[in-house]
């Protein structure tokens, strides 16, 4: 029997005002990657897309205004914002490279410095820093209603370092305006990275080139991955990770123990999965934005971390605040404190609060015990069991801060660990296991997973590439099908869109 379907012209304007209530900016759901409706619209894209590639100026143009609805769509009005951020750094970039002496260069510079830094202060610091003021002079503190904008710590990074660039004459500005603002506004990087350098992506743009067949399917393997590392693993195990952090009081050192591990998991998958999706998602217009996270569990010391986790931003660090502090040129003593500031500063970048200060000076009193052991390190002989034991202790080390970095307070990260080593017995493991199999056979695939050899993923992804493409539908359709079968009621945020 065929269904009897009502329809009448006047369900029209219904539909259509529904339509263009959807396409506003909702602030309850931000457009996010893992959005059927960011799909939708991607789709729509990818053809359009296609057809300007060719014509620069027309594919330049149709990007940006994509990206700023994208953003519109993530931020609401503060894409105007972004769009007058734009404005004042391009035009104070192409003053830099007109001024002759290096005095004129150095004020131009500082001034698009202070301008991007104020308005960063503004949204993201002013109630931090007022809070702490009231409770020195023991005041009647009311924060400033002030909303942070999606992806704020991201594109002021990357405006830094793009006026830092062109004054230190490692790129020339952009002729056009539009291409910078197509810089900073690249909707894949924009939210939440990588962050992206002018050196690096710009000469990207000026060539133009046309994606290939192995960019096209390798990005969409890089966003099936990320969407089955967001959506499906970070998803999942939060939910029991959540209970841990938000009542440590109410559970046992096993069930603690497992909540901080599948923190530490959850983090990854949540960040290095928007990452694969960003990254792949450029790729299958043209564009690379380079890799952001590579394996960072595998590694057996501090600064091996910071090499493979959050790439991009460990990078940027490096090279805008570690050496302008003077890096290792100064003598033992202000290397030491030249990593624990550069931590120190990558802590508050990440959050207003004084526990991304604590995690971040620890990361860097982390890295400055290691430069000083080096010495005697380096006498150890490298053997398996040596290997394993400097692993441990990194792991062990990263997971306990990611505690500081998860916590509703100080007191509350400290009664978590203190469950750990005070309240802990192993016969209780088993027990878990029992009770949640999917959290535990989810949690054990993904450390394995992590520690599969760089040859072999790159193996699989060629072979993603080269198999038919209905085999490639499949694929898609089972890592989707996986989604809605361990989904949560709604789609959760990326932990990285708060910073």
């Amino acid at each position: 029997m065929i269904p009897h379907i009502d329809f009448s012209f006047d369900q029209i304007p219904v539909a259509l005002g529904n339509i263009w209530k959807m396409l506003q900016y909702d602030p309850t759901a931000p457009m996010l990657f893992s959005s059927g409706l960011f799909w939708l619209l991607f789709i729509i894209f990818l053809p359009v897309y296609a057809l300007v590639k060719s014509s620069k100026p027309k594919m330049v143009f149709f990007i940006v205004c994509f990206s700023l609805y994208f953003y519109y769509k993530s931020s609401g009005l503060f894409f105007l914002m972004l769009i007058g951020t734009s404005l004042v750094d391009w035009l104070i970039s192409r003053r830099i490279d007109k001024c002759i002496t290096r005095g004129a260069r150095l004020a131009w510079m500082w001034t698009s410095i202070i301008i991007s830094l104020s308005i960063l202060g503004y949204f993201k610091y002013a109630n931090f820093f007022l809070w702490n003021w009231n409770q020195m002079v023991e005041g009647n503190f009311q924060p400033l209603d002030i909303i942070l904008p999606v992806g704020i710590s991201f594109y002021t990074f990357q405006s830094i370092s793009y006026v830092v660039d062109v004054y230190k004459q490692r790129i020339r500005p952009t002729r056009s305006w539009l291409d910078y603002l197509f810089f900073l506004s690249f909707f894949p990087a924009l939210v939440a990275g990588p962050i992206v350098r002018a050196d690096y992506f710009l000469p990207q743009l000026e060539k133009n080139t046309p994606a290939t067949r192995g960019n096209i399917y390798g990005g969409l393997w890089l966003i099936i991955i990320g969407i089955v590392k967001k959506a499906l693993i970070a998803d999942y195990i939060s939910q029991f990770n959540d209970l841990i952090f938000n009542d440590p009081s109410f559970y046992t050192g096993v069930q603690t123990l497992m909540g901080v591990l599948g923190y530490t998991m959850q983090i990854y998958c949540d960040f290095s999965g928007y990452s694969d999706m960003a990254i792949g998602l450029a790729l299958m217009m043209g564009f690379k934005l380079g890799i952001n996270f590579n394996s960072p569990y595998q590694s057996r010391n501090l600064t091996e971390f910071w090499r493979r986790w959050h790439i991009s931003l460990s990078s940027w660090l490096r090279d805008y605040v570690y050496i302008p502090l003077g890096g290792n040129r100064k003598g033992t003593f202000r290397t030491y404190l030249n990593n624990f500031l550069t931590m120190l500063i990558g802590g508050l970048w990440h959050g207003a609060a004084w526990k991304f200060v604590f995690w971040g000076a620890m990361h860097g009193v982390g890295l400055a015990v290691h430069k000083a052991c080096q010495p005697v390190l380096r006498k150890i002989p490298d053997n398996p069991l040596v290997s394993f034991l400097s692993w441990l202790c990194t792991f062990i080390y990263v997971s306990l801060l990611w505690v500081f970095f998860r916590a509703a307070s100080f007191e509350d990260s400290i009664l978590i660990i203190r469950n750990i080593f005070v309240d802990f017995y192993p016969d209780q493991i088993i027990q878990f296991i029992m009770i949640r199999p999917e959290w535990s056979i989810m949690m054990a695939v993904l450390i394995i997973a992590h520690f599969i050899p760089e040859r072999v993923t790159d193996h699989i992804c060629r072979i993603f590439i080269h198999i038919p493409w209905v085999m490639k539908i499949i694929i898609f359709l089972i890592a989707v099908q996986l989604v809605i079968e361990f989904m949560s009621s709604e789609v959760a945020p990326f932990i990285y869109f708060q910073f």
